[in-house]
């Protein structure tokens, strides 16, 4: 399905190097401000208390936020599970207060607001549990790294799967730089948004990638900087229209969602926007730079030796 064919391909390639640069430039930052701000981790990394309560009604998740908010906690995650009458609160640790002192503030706090709101569980989620969470979130980006390097390596060759994981790479830290330089709250939500943008960027790699290979072998003229800009300009239709959908969900997620999947649509949306620019610029162009040719993907025929000797057949 296409919206639109554009007769005329597009040079991309021509300008690889500027825009090369350009996200050299942006990655840099990123790790600038990773180095020197650091994430904002959520109370699943740091440490705090989980409280579980129960209403007879449907909760308000944004009033019982204002009120727990109203006790001093800037950080506090509010959100249904279950059911719309079950709310989980997680409250960041607090200095010279214990969980269980957290825990009956906010109780009387909320009573005061609705005096049917019971407690049915209370507990302290301590700092080793947060470094088991970064080391298993570590552990899974490894994997999903190791695995696109495996599966392009086999479906296509060497080279693609070095300039796919560059590109990954490339979205992953700067969305991790947006959430530093913002300070905004990276939680279990927003890495499971990070590992999500590395299948999505990887689908669109591939894609073009794919292109690429079939240009090669159509198109035997063509050197390679053309072959990549006819892949990349034939792909334009399909982009537009897989990315505006996927955005189009995502950014109702975002206005809609609420505040539990408020970060979680923003790294997504950083993860889609650049994803788009990283596998055109980034990954075709290092693919590029690293010499890919059509003798790389395109096997040549075997030529037919016996039928050209005129000795085959033969009698020894």
């Amino acid at each position: 399905m296409e919206f639109f064919r554009i007769k005329k391909d597009i040079p991309f390639m021509k300008y690889a190097l500027i825009l090369n640069a350009i996200s050299l430039l942006t990655f840099v930052l990123a790790v600038f401000f990773l180095l020197t701000r650091g994430l904002h981790l959520s109370v699943e990394f740091t440490g705090g208390t989980v409280m579980e309560v129960a209403y007879v009604q449907s909760a308000d998740v944004g009033k019982i936020r204002e009120t727990v908010s109203g006790l001093g906690y800037a950080d506090v995650i509010v959100q249904n599970f279950g059911t719309s009458r079950d709310v989980m609160i997680r409250l960041p640790v607090q200095k010279g207060a214990t969980s269980a002192q957290q825990s009956e503030q906010v109780l009387t706090a909320l009573k005061a607001a609705d005096p049917e709101v019971t407690l049915r569980r209370t507990e302290f989620v301590g700092p080793q549990v947060g470094e088991e969470l970064v080391h298993s979130g570590l552990m899974a980006l490894g994997m999903v790294i190791l695995g696109i390097v495996i599966y392009l390596a086999f479906r296509f060759e060497w080279k693609f799967g070095v300039a796919a994981v560059i590109a990954n790479l490339h979205d992953i830290v700067i969305i991790l730089g947006f959430f530093a330089f913002f300070q905004w709250e990276f939680s279990l939500a927003v890495l499971a948004g990070v590992l999500a943008v590395l299948g999505y960027s990887v689908n669109e790699s591939v894609v073009i990638f794919d292109r690429i290979r079939e240009a090669f072998r159509k198109f035997r003229k063509l050197s390679t900087p053309e072959v990549i800009d006819h892949a990349i300009t034939s792909t334009m239709s399909r982009t537009i229209i897989t990315h505006a959908s996927t955005e189009a969900m995502v950014l109702s997620m975002f206005f809609f969602g609420g505040p539990s999947l408020h970060y979680f649509a923003l790294a997504l949306t950083i993860g889609i926007l650049f994803g788009i620019y990283s596998s055109v610029f980034v990954a075709a162009a290092i693919a590029m730079w690293l010499g890919v040719k059509r003798e790389d993907l395109v096997k040549s025929p075997k030529k037919d030796h016996d039928a050209n000797d005129p000795n085959a057949g033969a009698a020894v």
